[in-house]
């Protein structure tokens, strides 16, 4: 989340410079300007301050990497995917209706106990009974239900939470596990919400 929220700074410093000015962005002044905005975060957010290749990509071709670009983040992101050890990718869908409604976590004022949620409906629609959702992401209203429950599209389900741009590069979806963001049982949760056929997303 870290990570995607300054690579959302450096997109739109980039659309900016180009609406103003058709001089090429240039990225060594760009990226200290960006990190001195957070001159008061910790240590700890060093690394998350720095892009990594695929960010920096989509950073620079304003989420229009070339098709072998595309095809190289797409591969290099799905090799860091990693699958519960026993296989199971459902866990509990009433945790996973908390991950999806608290938009807490990831600043650099958290403390130990602050909640890290996935606020997955400030871009996507899910239960029918909520009346205020985004529409950046398209609706998984019904989504289980739609997909039969099927375990193979559970685990899909998994992958693209964990790591979104292992499906759809410079999507710009978090890459919840890839970040550490989300832990393994609230990913599990979170498909649970979307694949239980009790969960409120499929009635």
């Amino acid at each position: 989340m870290k990570a995607f929220a300054l690579t959302v700074v450096l997109i739109g410093a980039a659309t900016g410079a180009a609406a103003q000015s058709p001089q090429p962005l240039d990225a060594a002044k760009l990226e200290p300007y960006v990190k001195s905005m957070w001159s008061k975060a910790g240590p700890e957010w060093a690394s998350v301050l720095t892009l990594d290749e695929t960010n920096s990509i989509c950073s620079s071709t304003r989420n229009a990497p070339s098709p072998a670009e595309y095809d190289k983040i797409v591969a290099r992101e799905k090799a860091t995917i990693v699958f519960p050890a026993d296989g199971n990718v459902i866990g509990d869908w009433k945790k996973g209706e908390i991950v999806a409604q608290r938009g807490t976590g990831g600043q650099f004022t958290d403390t130990p106990e602050t909640y890290r949620g996935g606020n997955c409906y400030a871009c996507h629609e899910l239960a029918a009974k909520e009346v205020s959702y985004g529409t950046l992401g398209p609706s998984l209203k019904g989504y289980g239900k739609a997909r039969n429950f099927s375990k193979d599209e559970a685990r899909a389900a998994y992958a693209k939470i964990y790591n979104a741009q292992s499906v759809m590069a410079c999507s710009q979806m978090p890459r919840f596990g890839h970040n550490k963001f989300l832990s393994e049982a609230q990913i599990k949760d979170a498909v649970a919400y979307l694949f239980d056929p009790e969960s409120p997303v499929n009635k």
